[in-house]
């Protein structure tokens, strides 16, 4: 009922050390984390043992040399679609590319599956869905609209992490955004049982003034988004934090230019956090090809200045986390309109590679995989409130991944478990990958084989 995965670089308080993480792999749960002395002890009692087996009869799992041992991934920002767009993913597909990539949790948002998790009845339909066809755990979003005010509370105590809510128009109709009234009495209502909000932030005054539009050049679709929408909205957030005390989270951060009203939240005390994603981080808008729906997503790849900006912003704390914001759709709807961009689908498809894709884009600026699973680990949990998740530590989950750094990934789309298979990271070549991913101590993916889908469904508090 034990294993120890043994490992001479091992991610343990934020430093890269030999250590034995031992596991109970009835509750699924790490039992204790040697490193030194203690560590030492162990291998010179285990020196005398058959192979493959610890002193007391533990199984134990060698990392190959030069593999990290790391925390596993946690991905609170993901389409999963299901039910409803199940053409556009689902859980199978969407949990099997997570696991491939290093994540062993994700938490699904509440659109674009039809019905959207808006009330109990919902949620009830969408956990029936995903079980026993997931390979990661999965926690559900909740969503606030104008149908459901006055009833979040429900949902809450059903166990949803939080409520997503649109300032503009989400881009499908059964997920309406919240006019100011509305948001500013679902924000004093999320505070009234100490919940969390979380707000796709662009304004929708901003974005209303911009005319009409259609242009195949990238260029033209930012300047339809531009930064001014995002940092007005996330004010409107913060001026409703501050008025109300609600916890809230601002998500996929694109501008630059909000950075700097989040930190002066933040110094203020306020209960706010932020995230952004690897898009906007590894491309600019400068070098996206003409027509290239697959690039598209709201808000939009800035440019590189811009880009270097958010970077600083997760260095220097303003930014709590980096989430995928994995969002697909079928060929048909990102190719609508033949490449002009006002018409097709917004949404990167991403969940595989984003981890190893972090790990090169920040090695090239200095930055090391220690800080990265950070950003990716326990950064979500942390938002999210997703407890026993991202570190390794005795009571945490046995969620943990193999990171070979020589083992190089040429990404190819079509080979992608992603159920479409448009991405924006085709044809990038990474140094590194996941080579093994384990979730309460049971691998789920080897390097090479797929194991059974026995993820859980999660449930906030529980």
């Amino acid at each position: 009922m034990r294993k120890i995965f043994r490992a001479e670089q091992t991610l343990v308080g934020g430093r890269l050390v030999p250590a034995d993480v031992e596991v109970d792999t009835a509750s699924g749960s790490i039992t204790a984390v040697r490193t030194g002395d203690e560590r030492d002890a162990a291998l010179a009692r285990d020196a005398r043992m058959d192979a493959g087996h610890d002193a007391s009869g533990a199984l134990v799992v060698n990392a190959p040399d030069g593999t990290l041992l790391l925390p596993a991934c946690v991905d609170t920002h993901v389409h999963v679609n299901e039910p409803g767009r199940t053409s556009w993913e689902g859980f199978a597909s969407a949990t099997e590319a997570a696991a491939y990539g290093g994540i062993a949790t994700l938490v699904d948002m509440p659109l674009n599956s039809i019905p959207p998790t808006v009330d109990t009845d919902a949620l009830a339909v969408k956990r029936a869905v995903a079980a026993g066809q997931i390979f990661t755990d999965v926690g559900m979003w909740g969503g606030a609209v104008p149908g459901n005010l006055g009833r979040l509370e429900a949902l809450w105590d059903d166990g949803v992490y939080g409520f997503k809510c649109f300032l503009v128009d989400s881009g499908v109709p059964e997920f309406a955004p919240l006019a100011p009234d509305a948001f500013d009495a679902a924000m004093a209502e999320i505070a009234g049982f100490d919940g969390l909000m979380i707000v796709h932030a662009e304004d929708p005054d901003v974005l209303g003034a911009v005319p009409p539009w259609s242009s195949r050049h990238y260029a033209d679709f930012v300047d339809s988004r531009p930064d001014e929408a995002e940092v007005r909205a996330v004010r409107t957030v913060i001026e409703a934090v501050r008025r109300h005390g609600t916890r809230a989270h601002i998500l996929h951060v694109s501008s630059a230019r909000a950075l700097e009203p989040i930190a002066t939240a933040k110094a203020e005390g306020l209960p706010l956090t932020a995230e952004t994603c690897p898009h906007y981080l590894v491309f600019d808008a400068q070098a996206v090809p003409d027509g290239a729906a697959e690039f598209k997503c709201c808000p939009p790849i800035r440019d590189p200045g811009n880009r270097e900006e958010l970077w600083a912003g997760l260095v220097d704390g303003v930014l709590d986390c980096v989430v995928s914001d994995h969002s697909p759709s079928t060929l048909e709807e990102k190719t609508r309109g033949g490449g002009d961009l006002a018409q097709a689908w917004g949404g990167v498809s991403s969940v595989q590679v984003t981890f190893p894709t972090m790990v090169d884009a920040a090695a090239q600026r200095g930055l090391g995989i220690e800080t990265v699973s950070r950003w990716m680990s326990a950064g979500p949990a942390r938002v999210a409130g997703l407890t026993g998740k991202g570190d390794l530590a005795a009571g945490m989950d046995a969620d943990l991944i193999w990171y070979s750094p020589g083992r190089s990934i040429a990404i190819d789309g079509s080979r992608l478990a992603h159920r479409n298979k448009l991405s924006a990271y085709s044809g990038r070549v990474l140094s590194g990958s996941v080579s093994r991913t384990v979730r309460a101590g049971r691998t789920v993916f080897d390097g090479h084989d797929l194991a059974e889908p026995d993820g859980r469904i999660l449930r906030r508090g529980r």
